[in-house]
């Protein structure tokens, strides 16, 4: 057995606060002076357990600036598992590529503009009305540029910290990712049906839940909602610059828009669709995409449903086998990943990047990524 154990941690050198290490071995006391860790060089620290004999294995840790509030996280802000050894070693480096500071992990300063469309805009597709809000770029009122436009669904869910069912943290990602200068874009919001949101994102054909609004629902996106905000605000307005997704049901209804309108968006952004719904979706999808390269982020939780990855996986082998020309597909798998909003939260800013750049959508089209 090893006699001592290293632990290194490599993170951004211009951040002066102290480095400790908090774990199963301490009682999670995130600023044990014991445990504080060695600068070596500018972005390294390092701290080494003398006796690994007096560890208890499996052992987990975090790192941390002083205190709960300055823990470390995920490049994009997000909440990073415990790290866990589960029998002793020698060296272990981690890196930590940012770090919370007063329980934020986000700058106020490059917080998106959010304005309110309308409480009720008017579908006039469905004879209804529905709050739906725009996350501009922080600088928006600052320049002229023209931007490539997302539409989202479930508004209710992205930006609200007190939502019922939790929250993506939208504007706090969209936050981090313009501090870093990745995916530079227009969220639209659109608000779901409350008691009606099942009927609206299903699709109108016969599914496991019969069918539903779902074509109405996405003829108001783009016949009435999509030429709106063109209008009103500084859009590229092409396919190539247009998004749409969502979530469980929301992603489902993603899909069929995107399989309905694919000279309107040339871009998905789907997050654990409920494929149970419609199995088969991705063959009437095929149908339209044969003259329109589109691309498509596929994510997935290894820890929701027990058909959720296996659905995802045969919706896009669907789309990738049968059409590897004009559809470049991104599949992430998540072990961990739960069928909620944080979740969802966590692998937007991945997905926006790959989607709307500054990095092209290149590489192998069937790839799988754990976040």
């Amino acid at each position: 057995m090893s006699q001592t154990l290293q632990i290194e941690v490599e993170t951004n050198a211009t951040d002066s606060r102290p480095v400790f290490l908090a774990g199963t071995f301490n009682d999670w006391q995130s600023a044990q002076e014991a445990y504080r860790m060695k600068p070596d060089i500018p972005g390294y620290y390092s701290y080494t357990f003398p006796n690994v004999a007096d560890l208890d294995f499996p052992l987990e840790f975090k790192a941390t600036r002083g205190n709960w509030k300055q823990v470390e996280t995920d490049a994009y802000g997000g909440h990073v598992d415990n790290h866990r050894l589960e029998k002793p070693q020698e060296h272990i480096r981690i890196h930590v590529p940012r770090w919370k500071i007063n329980g934020q992990y986000w700058k106020d300063e490059y917080l998106p503009k959010i304005e309110i469309i309308h409480e009720r805009f008017e579908i006039p597709q469905l004879i209804k009305t529905r709050r739906i809000a725009a996350l501009l770029p922080w600088d928006y009122d600052q320049s002229d540029k023209r931007y490539p436009v997302l539409y989202l669904q479930d508004g209710q869910n992205l930006f609200d910290d007190y939502a019922p069912f939790g929250s993506w943290g939208l504007d706090k990602k969209l936050a981090t990712m313009a501090e870093n200068g990745w995916a530079d874009l227009i969220v639209i919001a659109i608000d779901h049906a409350e008691n009606e949101r099942i009927s609206e994102y299903t699709p109108s054909y016969q599914t496991k839940l019969g069918p539903g609004d779902g074509k109405k629902y996405v003829r108001f996106l783009a016949d009435t909602l999509k030429p709106y905000v063109d209008k009103h605000f500084r859009t590229l307005p092409d396919r190539q610059h247009t998004g749409i997704g969502g979530s469980s049901m929301g992603g489902l209804i993603s899909i069929y828009a995107g399989s309905l309108y694919p000279e309107v968006y040339g871009k998905q952004m789907i997050f654990s669709p409920s494929l149970w719904v419609a199995p088969e979706i991705y063959r009437k999808a095929l149908q339209t995409h044969m003259l329109y390269p589109t691309q498509i982020y596929v994510y997935a939780g290894g820890d929701e449903s027990e058909n959720m990855v296996p659905l995802v996986e045969q919706f896009s082998q669907g789309m990738d086998a049968n059409n590897p020309d004009a559809i470049t597909l991104r599949r992430v798998i998540s072990p961990k990943g739960k069928h909620r909003e944080t979740d969802w939260g966590k692998a937007f800013p991945e997905a926006a990047n790959w989607l709307f750049g500054p990095y092209p959508a290149t590489g192998e089209n069937f790839w799988t990524k754990v976040l």
